[in-house]
């Protein structure tokens, strides 16, 4: 098993910038293709950014592409989402995810296998 524990979430203005990140122990972050989601009120969990174990492969939600940036630091057994230009419909409570799967990211919720608590991103206009 791998746990999971996703940081820097907050209150952030329109425009403006924040970076998550997501600590993985129990296992090596090496041995997992990550996942970033998230799930805004009312809404049903979707799929934002991920990425390959070794992090050659990265995919996005098209809504980010260009203002979301998804890395990994796997001697630090981390996972990062950079997130700038944020809008308020950026709003929403972010996870990580992991899956065993060796291969380019998935974009389904039911292909991970860990999931972290959540981190809540707050973008004001």
């Amino acid at each position: 098993q791998v746990q999971l524990v996703e940081s820097g979430g907050g209150l952030v203005q329109a425009g403006g910038s924040s970076r998550l990140s997501c600590a993985a122990s129990g296992r090596t972050l090496r041995m997992f293709r990550m996942g970033w989601f998230r799930q805004a009120p009312g809404k049903e969990r979707e799929f934002v950014a991920g990425i390959s174990q070794s992090g050659s492969f990265t995919s996005y939600t098209d809504s980010v592409k260009g203002r979301f940036t998804i890395s990994r630091d796997n001697a630090e057994n981390t996972l990062y989402l950079q997130m700038n230009s944020l809008k308020p419909e950026d709003t929403a409570v972010y996870y990580c995810a992991a899956d065993y799967t060796v291969g380019r990211p998935s974009s389904a919720i039911m292909d991970y296998d860990y999931w972290g608590q959540g981190t809540q991103v707050t973008v004001s206009s």
